[in-house]
């Protein structure tokens, strides 16, 4: 990866803020398309440090959540060597301990080493990185580095999250945000990844994920249904309930209100996190951005090569993802609903005769199969 300091052009077809998964993938497909494209990150190395459960679903259950993604095995080349561990079960646990089952394919990714493997695949089709440098402003069709410097380019693309230079400047959109805060810990876990709902993380959940070595165990809640207690409390105290030596501690948040009313204003776009690309039903962002990445890519490409809008990668992101982000926020409320209620109201919603439709919410299906 390039240092920081390297000398690079200042005028470029594309810029990316931002390189993690929504930032690299755009980068891979424009310059598989042929565009000079530059991202810019802030961190050095990009993907670290670690933010996030590291949990995404195997190519083969990715095709069967998101039904309408083409080519899904050209879009996830997740390496050996970034991937920690697979699974095939997952289990959804209210307050009473009496799990829910499901057969699910996981993949449990050593996140750090994924987001690299993304930055060198997109370097390999020709995309350039600056790292360890941060954007501090984005006036029209320039880019304003923290040292001063100014970049131009014919479109510049925010992949820098929620709090991303280019939506906070142009966009005015609010988006409900889950903090969330997680370890690595040593030690024996099970092999199913387990998800854990109510009072231990009221509006949201808590996770243990385990890994080749260890777990990572976290939780994320909604503060409104928290009572005056701190992330820190909810956090610490779900923790503490496992044992081993703490090798990591991390903390972020997630966009869960679903996508943005649009990606697009003139010559700048939004893709990944900047766009709210998350599941709000079960936290899928990593994979969701990827997904994003590519058809803004794509798109971008064909909008510099032959003209088309750039509002088609509106177009082709909801014929792709549309009705599963329209189910996922569906559910995100009705769980909104229920996970603000007492564990022992909880406990009743979680069986054998509910199981059907817990498990819809959580993969993002119609809850009711005539709607």
């Amino acid at each position: 990866m390039p240092d920081a300091k390297v000398e690079l052009p200042s005028t470029w077809d594309v810029i990316i803020i931002g390189g993690g998964p929504a930032g690299s993938t755009t980068a891979r497909y424009l310059a598989e398309g042929g565009v000079n494209v530059l991202v810019i990150d802030g961190r050095d190395p990009i993907g670290s440090p670690l933010q996030c459960g590291e949990l995404v679903p195997s190519n083969a259950e990715m095709k069967r959540l998101c039904p309408a993604v083409p080519d899904v095995d050209d879009l996830f080349q997740t390496p050996d060597d970034a991937i920690s561990r697979t699974i095939e079960e997952m289990q959804l646990v209210p307050p009473s301990k009496k799990a829910l089952k499901f057969r699910f394919e996981g993949i449990i990714l050593n996140r750090v080493r994924h987001d690299e493997a993304l930055v060198e695949l997109a370097q390999q089709k020709g995309a350039q990185y600056m790292v360890g440098t941060r954007v501090v402003s984005v006036n029209g069709n320039e880019v304003v580095l923290k040292d001063g410097r100014v970049l131009s380019a014919k479109i510049i693309v925010g992949a820098g999250g929620h709090n991303d230079v280019l939506r906070t400047t142009y966009w005015q959109e609010k988006s409900l945000n889950i903090p969330v805060k997680f370890c690595l810990m040593d030690g024996e876990f099970p092999d199913a990844v387990e998800l854990h709902f109510g009072s231990c993380a009221p509006g949201g959940y808590a996770w243990v994920i385990p890994k080749k070595e260890g777990a990572n165990i976290g939780v994320g809640i909604q503060r409104k249904f928290a009572k005056g207690r701190s992330l820190n409390h909810f956090t610490e105290e779900f923790i503490e309930k496992y044992q081993g030596d703490i090798t990591f501690r991390g903390a972020g948040s997630l966009p869960m209100s679903g996508t943005i009313s649009s990606f697009v204003k003139d010559n700048h776009v939004l893709v990944g996190d900047s766009a709210g690309m998350v599941l709000p039903s079960n936290g899928a962002g990593i994979t969701i951005a990827m997904i994003g990445g590519r058809i803004a890519g794509q798109v971008i490409s064909e909008h510099l090569s032959n003209g088309i809008s750039l509002h088609e990668y509106e177009k082709r992101w909801k014929k792709q993802m549309g009705r599963v982000m329209k189910n996922s926020q569906r559910s995100f409320k009705l769980g909104g609903i229920m996970l603000r209620l007492p564990d022992w109201m909880i406990n009743l919603g979680f069986n054998r005769f509910t199981r059907f439709f817990v498990w819809r919410a959580i993969t993002c299906k119609r809850m009711l199969l005539i709607i």
